[in-house]
């Protein structure tokens, strides 16, 4: 006999069915501006069917249907787009740094343009041009001094921005360790708390969301790769375990300062992000862009500017000292005539100091040169160096530490000009009656000299300590080389970010296209969903208006 109530069981199912996915539409619907929620559906599946019951077996054909029921709410997600957009996220983190850093340095050098370091030191040469004309003019000399002032300046400044941009990039690296420490943590927990929900049964998936929110973020960080197990997410970043299931087996931990001694103690706990460049487990993502800038873009354009200066302040340089001149009686260190090298120690004897014919000397940078030199001073002294290091600045020169010497700030008359002291006919140096050298004042060959610096070719890096962009040029020659080569650098850093941009975001629209929520969608699902219900809720209000004519009005004979 056939149950009377079956029809009611059917209903209620069928009920409860429809109500579900309309509560699950519902938080579609609720979530559709969310960062990282992902489409849920429910799958609805027909219940199992009976046979009709009789004494040996069913004689009617067929089996009765137990009306709908749901055996789980999924999330309706795509892995290997997932995997395809780690992939382009690291990438795109990487080159987005390097493009910003690289912007960043073409602002700091700010050319090509009328109010750049270029500017700064054509006038500097163009300075000297003046003074060679007018050696006596006091204007003159003092306008070459505010030049040299400006220029070196301009140095101190570019490598104050440059160094102020190394700290920065060093603390953002600082923030990513926080950031990466921080996201390791939380996807071990979700995947304590994802293996307990779901051991009991039940459909993580708003957790699940959360966590792949997570990865998406960390995959922007640095490369890691996902291997999604049963105990959850495990996380490396190239041969660096960071996650494994709900254990976290390693963090980040900030690069240490070098102790005073120049060593360095490497952190009790953690990977530092430098290590992990240096092994090549980092190879990709935003700190990876941050410490290539760093360590290379930047070092390398703060090489260049210092190799300038060097090579400006005492690189060396092949000079042509004219018949007559007559030299200091100690040359600057470094000075090579003759094949001799001086240290500055040897002192000349007159008939020495005298130049009987043209001479080729090889002199340590415009320092070098202006102490060949003698200055306007009564009696004339030996040319000071024109340019010196900043009071308490450490090491040699460099775009950081250079000025103008300050005896020459305070007195425009240490700067020199001329090479020539008095002599008689015979070619001896000629002194007056207190026994002092008398000075050829209206000589120019040290200020003509100086001015043909600038077209003068010098090696960048002689000791082979870095690697300049030209190792044999003019000034000009080197600071277009290094101008070039940034541009070359940024234009091909923007093409690179916006090409996995467009690759970036492809995925992430396929993703989407996938996981992400339709509002048009959910509200037809939503319909579909509700005239479900409301069928059923009729069906179960005809069976009940069929047992209240069983129960209520059958039965009535006899009475």
């Amino acid at each position: 006999m056939r149950s009377s109530f079956g029809g009611i069981e059917l209903a209620k199912r069928a009920l409860f069915a429809q109500q579900t996915a309309l509560q699950t539409t519902g938080h579609n619907i609720a979530n559709a501006n969310t960062k990282g929620y992902t489409r849920q559906v429910v799958n609805l599946v027909a219940s199992r069917p009976i046979e009709v019951p009789g004494l040996m077996r069913s004689d009617i054909p067929g089996q009765l249907g137990q009306g709908v029921e749901f055996d789980a709410i999924k999330r309706v997600r795509e892995g290997f787009l997932d995997h395809q957009f780690y992939n382009e996220n690291k990438e795109l983190g990487s080159w987005t740094i390097r493009k910003d850093v690289l912007e960043k340095l073409e602002a700091i050098t700010n050319e090509p343009s009328d109010t750049g370091i270029r500017q700064v030191i054509e006038k500097f040469w163009s300075a000297w041009q003046v003074f060679s004309r007018e050696p006596e003019n006091t204007t003159a000399r003092a306008a070459l001094k505010e030049s040299a002032l400006a220029m070196t300046d301009s140095f101190n400044h570019t490598a104050s921005q440059l160094n102020d941009l190394h700290k920065d990039i060093t603390e953002n690296i600082k923030v990513k360790v926080r950031e990466a420490n921080t996201i390791i943590t939380q996807v071990a927990k979700l995947n304590r708390e994802i293996f307990r929900v779901e051991g009991l049964g039940n459909s993580a998936n708003d957790l699940r969301d959360q966590r792949d929110l997570l990865v998406d973020q960390l995959s922007g960080i640095a490369n890691v790769t996902i291997d999604n197990t049963s105990n959850g997410y495990n996380i490396r970043m190239g041969n660096v375990e960071l996650v494994n299931g709900v254990n976290v087996v390693n963090t980040f931990a900030e690069t240490p300062l070098p102790n005073p001694d120049g060593t360095v103690t490497p952190p009790a706990t953690g990977i530092t992000f430098d290590d992990a460049y240096k092994s090549g487990s980092l190879n990709s993502g935003e700190v990876f862009g941050m410490i290539e800038s760093r360590d290379t873009y930047l070092a390398s354009y703060t090489f260049q500017l210092n190799a300038m200066v060097k090579s400006l302040v005492e690189g060396n340089v092949e000079i042509t000292l004219p018949k007559g001149s007559v030299l200091p009686p100690k040359l600057p260190a470094g000075t090579i005539m003759g094949g001799t090298t001086y240290t500055g120690e040897e002192v000349l004897t007159d008939e020495q100091r005298v130049l009987t014919a043209d001479t080729v000397i090889t002199v340590k940078g415009l320092n070098g040169l202006h102490g060949l030199g003698y200055s306007l001073d009564s009696p004339p002294q030996s040319g000071i160096p024109f340019f010196a290091i900043k009071t308490g600045a450490e090491g040699g020169y460099s775009a950081a530490n250079i000025t103008v010497n300050p005896e020459i700030t305070k007195s425009v008359s240490k700067i020199v000009a001329s090479a020539r002291i008095l002599t008689d006919a015979n070619g001896k140096i000629v002194r007056n009656a207190e026994g002092h050298e008398v000075l050829v004042k209206g000589n120019n060959d040290i200020a003509l000299l100086a001015a043909g610096f600038r077209n003068a070719r010098f090696n960048f890096d002689p000791t082979a300590t870095g690697t300049p962009i030209l190792t044999n040029g003019t000034f000009d020659e080197f600071f277009r080389a290094m101008v070039g080569q940034l541009g070359v650098q940024s234009q091909e850093a923007k093409r690179q970010a916006a090409n996995q941009k467009v690759l970036v975001d492809q995925v992430e629209g396929r993703r989407q296209s996938v996981s992400g929520v339709s509002n048009d969608e959910e509200m037809a699902n939503m319909i579909k969903y509700q005239h479900a219900y409301n069928a059923a809720a009729r069906a179960m209000t005809t069976y009940d208006e069929m047992l209240d004519k069983v129960i209520n009005g059958m039965g009535q004979v006899g009475r």
